[in-house]
């Protein structure tokens, strides 16, 4: 059955803050979820849900149990769930899959929903410049970088994931507003020009912005983070908008002046 409406997530950034405010997002980050298989037909993770993901054969992060409960009792009854990889999460592995029944992607996706056309992606490496990181996710993402992280203990894993985080977010955590000048903007502009779609909907930036991309019809969605907004991105099967965790409305296309 085609979908009809959805969900979008980005930029959670689990594991970062301190140990009161983590409970309290991953709180809200499931009741959000949970309200996601009740109220629509879709829910994509766009990328940076955790602030870092390294994955062992054998082992995985630890704690996060409650949220991967409520992602498995989503899937378990048929209910798509798709995570897109972002710069804090590229190594993806397969527990997503395996055991929650997640679908992975590592590029951005284009589908239909509601009859709207969507490219989806976390945003990371999109766009001009930005030569620092795209150097650093073609190392980290290498098999022998990956096999190399394999050879270690678990303990000193997480250190080195970690010190990842760290410098990814180094090269990319940059949270002012630029504009026009904003390479994703740039970049979906392009796109528009070049094959058409409805919308563009990213995270990355931690810039939640609606921004019509004239003179396509096309509108640039970003879902801000969870580190001050806790915004994400519904579409209701007419119209998109941002709203925040504590039930609140940032923005809405309905308020929009498409030109």
């Amino acid at each position: 059955m085609p979908l009809q409406r959805a969900t979008f997530i980005s930029d959670v950034h689990l594991g970062i803050q301190n140990p009161d405010t983590e409970k309290s997002k991953q709180r809200d980050l499931i009741r959000i979820i949970e309200q996601a298989g009740q109220e629509t037909d879709a829910l994509f993770l766009v990328g940076d849900i955790f602030d870092y993901w390294f994955e062992y054969r054998e082992v995985v992060p630890k704690g996060y149990t409650r949220l991967f409960g409520a992602l498995a009792e989503l899937t378990d009854g048929g209910f798509p769930v798709t995570y897109f990889s972002g710069n804090h999460d590229f190594w993806l592995g397969r527990y997503f899959t395996e055991e929650l029944g997640v679908t992975t992607r590592y590029q951005p996706l284009r589908t239909e929903i509601g009859g709207k056309v969507f490219e989806i992606a976390h945003g990371d490496g999109l766009g001009p410049g930005d030569t620092g990181y795209k150097a650093l996710k073609w190392l980290l993402t290498r098999r022998w970088s990956q096999w190399m992280y394999l050879k270690l203990h678990p303990d000193w894993g997480i250190g080195l994931a970690r010190w990842a985080s760290g410098t990814s977010r180094h090269y990319t955590t940059d949270e002012i507003d630029y504009g026009e000048k904003e390479r994703l903007i740039q970049y979906a502009r392009s796109l528009a020009s070049e094959t058409g779609y409805d919308y563009f909907v990213c995270g990355h930036r931690h810039i939640p912005k609606l921004l019509p991309l004239s003179p396509s019809e096309s509108l640039y969605v970003n879902l801000g983070e969870w580190l001050h907004h806790r915004s994400y991105g519904v579409f209701t099967g007419t119209h998109i908008e941002l709203r925040l965790a504590n039930g609140g409305i940032l923005a809405s296309e309905l308020s929009l002046e498409k030109k």
